[in-house]
């Protein structure tokens, strides 16, 4: 009943939130790289945010570093969504979010100063990626369904690491927001505040999991996208491009945009895929080497990845006709 209640309570925010939305022209303009061609509200995914704040009034005195944290990233990136902001702005917020959650798992004393630096240098690029990986409907609520799912799993049946309301708060949000997201034209997006909250949520939990049992196997809950994220990246700064700006080079961005298979399914694609790692992971944690687990995984990824330039080329070559 008591989560009922918060996805109605959800809902109603988010209603009241297209209002506002629309009161002041918060919206999102298709351009010739976007992956939508209508008009539609952006920043549905403060929802997010707001689920938070839901969680953190019941748990003020254990919670305060988390929410702080994901109060300032979203505050930073909704006011990307409404006026752009420049890079470094945006960065040091999320440095210093970062910070953090990191004082509140006690990283600067559990690991060494070289950990430290690698750890902020991973989960800053997760949520940046996290960022990048919004570009159609249903692919930021049906991923983060995924991962927050998988980690639900594994606090319940594998190691409990904490408390399993915390996941709870953000699946649910993930359902409100699909409600108006997930459809062939969509209500509204989630914009930088939502798939950036989101990804310091899911960033939180993956760190405190890692921490809990003492491997990183928990990154590969992140791998489809993880995966995409940096070969795109890899690949624009071959092409010497802004890895910052606007572009149409992701995986996803080839399958909806060049071979028009519908977003959605597109979308369901992806999180499946996430899904059938996921069941791997937890199959196969602790039974065969952390590195051969990630060999059996990323490696597939990276060759279903390379099939992109075979799609281009190909593309290329219908438009030359």
């Amino acid at each position: 009943m008591q989560y009922i209640i918060i996805g109605l309570i959800l809902m109603v925010l988010m209603l009241l939130y297209f209002r506002v939305a629309d009161r002041f022209n918060i919206i999102d303009k298709p351009n010739q790289r976007s992956s939508h061609t209508e008009i539609t509200l952006r920043g549905g995914g403060i929802i997010f945010w707001f689920s938070s704040l839901l969680y953190f009034v019941q748990n003020i005195e254990t919670n305060y570093f988390f929410f702080t944290g994901i109060t300032l990233v979203s505050l930073v990136s909704f006011w990307d969504d409404i006026q752009s902001l420049s890079n470094k702005i945006r960065i040091s917020i999320h440095f210093l979010a970062i910070t953090l959650i990191f004082l509140d798992l006690n990283l600067f004393t559990l690991i060494p100063i070289w950990g430290v630096v690698i750890s902020y240098v991973l989960a800053i690029g997760l949520i940046n990626a996290y960022n990048f990986m919004d570009g159609i409907n249903g692919i930021t609520g049906l991923y983060t369904l995924v991962v927050l799912g998988s980690l639900l799993y594994v606090n319940t049946k594998i190691q409990l690491f904490t408390d399993g309301s915390f996941i709870k708060y953000g699946m649910i949000a993930s359902l409100v927001f699909l409600f108006f997201n997930y459809r062939k034209k969509a209500k509204c997006f989630a914009g930088d505040v939502g798939s950036i909250a989101i990804a310091f949520w899911i960033i939180y939990l993956v760190l405190k999991l890692i921490l809990s049992t003492n491997t990183i196997i928990w990154l590969l809950f992140l791998a489809v996208y993880g995966v995409d994220a940096i070969c795109t990246i890899l690949h624009r700064l071959y092409l010497k491009q802004n890895i910052f700006e606007a572009h149409r080079l992701h995986f996803y961005q080839i399958l909806s945009n060049e071979y028009k298979i519908q977003h959605r399914l597109v979308s369901l694609y992806y999180a499946l895929a996430q899904i059938g790692i996921s069941i791997l992971v937890i199959s196969f944690y602790q039974k065969i080497s952390d590195y051969i687990l990630f060999a059996i995984i990323i490696v597939p990824l990276l060759l279903v990845y390379s099939l992109k330039f075979y799609l281009i080329n190909k593309s290329n070559l219908k438009l030359q006709v």
